[in-house]
């Protein structure tokens, strides 16, 4: 094991490519999180109200519930024919041309969407240990890289960040912090609550101007996630970047689409673009931006 190591440390494309395999297998497990992880939040919720009002009958859809559903039980089945996914059907990316993107059991269509999720997490895997180079900063940004990954399938789904998924990882980096692996204590710290305060106060202004919510409070969870891990100086980037990103997307469905404005467009996605770009490339876009505008960075 110490001479594997050793090898990735030396040799940047091997673990460029290690990274990048490891990636697919867990962009697999992506989709079985960005799936089950919104019904098992329903599940509780169902049962906490059910609590609060002492009900004594169960909702018809609660009441065909499995007794146990998480993310590994029960296994992952068609969704045509309920048919289990066997191991073999379940090699990323193989297993899908394999199949030729149907089930083995009924031949209906298998969503092109679980392969692109296993091969953009490979992608973005590889990206990021090529940039952090072998060590613990290269591990901490796999991490956080699968993190926004998942958050952004489930925000794009069900307009929802789950606090399993942010609130963990703020902790993680306020505890990274503390090795300065991204980011100083301080910095780290103040980032968080600047992250979390920023959106918040726009979310009250604009709700006190208009009366309507113009965001989630998940949006400032994750924003104080980012704070937490790259440290209160790399707010405004991300802000910025999110904000022109999600306008131009939106403007987009709107023209192109016909979008009804009234329907409320994600915005997860957009901040955990920026804050994995601002994760790699943070100085650099800070350094273009001032250079830009004329000014000393």
């Amino acid at each position: 094991m110490t001479e594997y190591s050793g090898y990735l440390s030396d040799n940047l494309w091997a673990f460029t490519i290690a990274s990048a395999v490891l990636g697919l297998l867990v962009g697999s497990f992506l989709n079985v999180v960005a799936y089950r992880l919104p019904v098992m939040m329903e599940r509780a919720w169902r049962t906490q109200c059910q609590e609060l009002t002492a009900s004594a009958e169960l909702p018809a859809s609660a009441a065909t519930q499995p007794e146990t559903f998480n993310l590994m039980t029960p296994r992952s089945r068609c969704p045509h024919c309920g048919h289990a996914i066997s191991a073999w059907e379940n090699i990323p990316v193989i297993s899908y041309l394999w199949l030729r993107g149907r089930c083995a059991a009924c031949g209906k269509s298998i969503s092109l969407r679980y392969p692109l999720v296993e091969l953009s997490t490979a992608l973005l895997s590889g990206i990021t240990a090529w940039h952090f180079g072998f060590g613990w900063a290269a591990a901490a940004a796999l991490a956080l890289t699968w993190a926004l990954i998942a958050l952004t399938l489930i925000d794009y789904d069900h307009q929802l960040l789950p606090d399993d998924i942010t609130l963990p990882f703020l902790w993680i980096g306020l505890l990274l912090s503390l090795y300065g692996l991204f980011t100083n204590t301080t910095s780290s710290i103040v980032g968080a609550v600047a992250g979390y305060l920023s959106l918040w106060s726009v979310y009250i202004l604009f709700k006190w101007a208009t009366g309507k919510e113009g965001m989630g409070y998940g949006d400032f969870k994750l924003l104080a996630m980012l704070g937490a891990w790259m440290g209160w100086q790399a707010l405004p980037v991300i802000i910025l970047l999110s904000s022109v990103v999600g306008a131009g997307v939106g403007i987009t469905l709107i023209v192109v689409r016909g979008r009804d404005r009234s329907i409320p467009i994600p915005f997860g996605p957009y901040l955990a673009a920026a804050g994995w770009l601002t994760l790699l490339w943070g100085d650099d876009i800070t350094h273009r931006y001032f250079a830009l505008l004329g000014l000393p960075s």
